[in-house]
């Protein structure tokens, strides 16, 4: 990302860009960094957009041959693509080869790294993978937010902040700028104003109905597993969900069991830091042969759900109450 600017400060662009991972905020928002700093008069003339899975490479290929017209540069945007999880016969030698005028840039969701558009780009330009960002990296975001607006937080509350929202910066961006509305004249936002304000993304509904399961508060672990399906979620959804929570409490379990530090654990788990901590408290109330029967009992009431041998909203109400009773 730090190369990126670079280059917009120094208008030293590379012929190739690719930006890819799972953090769409920031692709968005480092493919708007780059095309205004290629194009800051809003030319649309010698701008191109591709976007989708059916690009034809031959006018791609036309395309990028076109001269700029009365203009430095032609800027290719290409969206989407699937040329680096696919075969893309003809455009890696291509790309080895680009006009001097010419600057393409690729937004792609998933590559494979072993792909010759890959390698391509990686020789001819730059590659940025855009992944989730930890923790520590949101929450110094968030706070840049807040202290802008000359708002204060604790970080306890951060922390609730983050479970509610989950990591993806698009939604937090969101969450933040209703919080602040809500909390317009006060200097300090409190745990009160997070659950009053903020929308908790279902993942982590999950794991509230998760943690009822392992407190043994049946009434509210089935209390939220019926709002859910209030608010239209498919029950097998959820119970893939559930099963995947599970699951991560028996990785949590296993890690923690061979001494693994915490931040190793969030790294092989792919959890925040802070919520490997809460699913370790979790954890601790089971064995780990309870949280493999656990994971084991939640794909089987999967399998029977697709074989017609059990409705699909009373699998997990059946699974809930056998494993939330005392």
């Amino acid at each position: 990302m730090k190369s990126i600017i670079e280059d917009i400060k120094t208008n030293s662009y590379k012929q190739a860009y690719l930006l890819f991972g799972s953090e769409d905020y920031l692709k968005k928002q480092y493919k708007q960094k780059l095309l205004h700093g290629l194009n800051p008069d809003g030319d649309t003339m010698n701008v191109s957009c591709f976007e989708g899975k059916g690009i034809a490479v031959k006018q791609l290929v036309d395309m990028a041959e076109t001269m700029p017209f009365f203009a430095e540069r032609r800027i290719i945007l290409v969206e989407d693509s699937g040329f680096f999880k696919n075969q893309c016969a003809d455009l890696p030698e291509y790309i080895a080869q680009l006009p001097e005028y010419l600057c393409i840039i690729f937004v792609e969701s998933e590559v494979d790294k072993r792909s010759r558009m890959y390698k391509a780009v990686s020789k001819a330009g730059r590659v940025t993978d855009f992944s989730t960002q930890d923790d520590k990296t949101l929450m110094r975001w968030v706070l840049g937010m807040l202290s802008r607006e000359g708002k204060k937080i604790t970080q306890k509350d951060m922390e609730l902040l983050l479970l509610k929202t989950g990591s993806d910066m698009g939604n937090i961006e969101k969450e933040v700028e209703k919080l602040l509305c809500f909390c317009m004249g006060r200097d300090v936002i409190t745990a009160n104003d997070i659950e009053e304000i903020c929308v908790t993304q279902t993942t982590n509904k999950i794991f509230d109905m998760v943690r009822a399961v392992a407190e043994k508060r049946q009434e509210k672990a089935l209390e939220l597993y019926y709002d859910l399906l209030a608010l239209k979620e498919p029950p097998m959804r959820i119970l893939f969900l559930l099963a995947r929570q599970f699951n991560l409490l028996l990785q949590v379990k296993e890690l923690e069991s061979s001494g693994c530090p915490g931040n190793e654990m969030a790294k092989k788990t792919g959890l925040q830091s802070f919520v490997v901590r809460n699913y370790s408290n979790y954890a601790r109330r089971y064995t780990i042969a309870q949280l493999k029967k656990a994971v084991e009992d939640f794909t089987a009431a999967e399998e029977a759900v697709k074989t017609g041998r059990l409705e699909d909203v009373l699998s997990v109400e059946l699974l809930l109450i056998q494993y939330s009773s005392k």
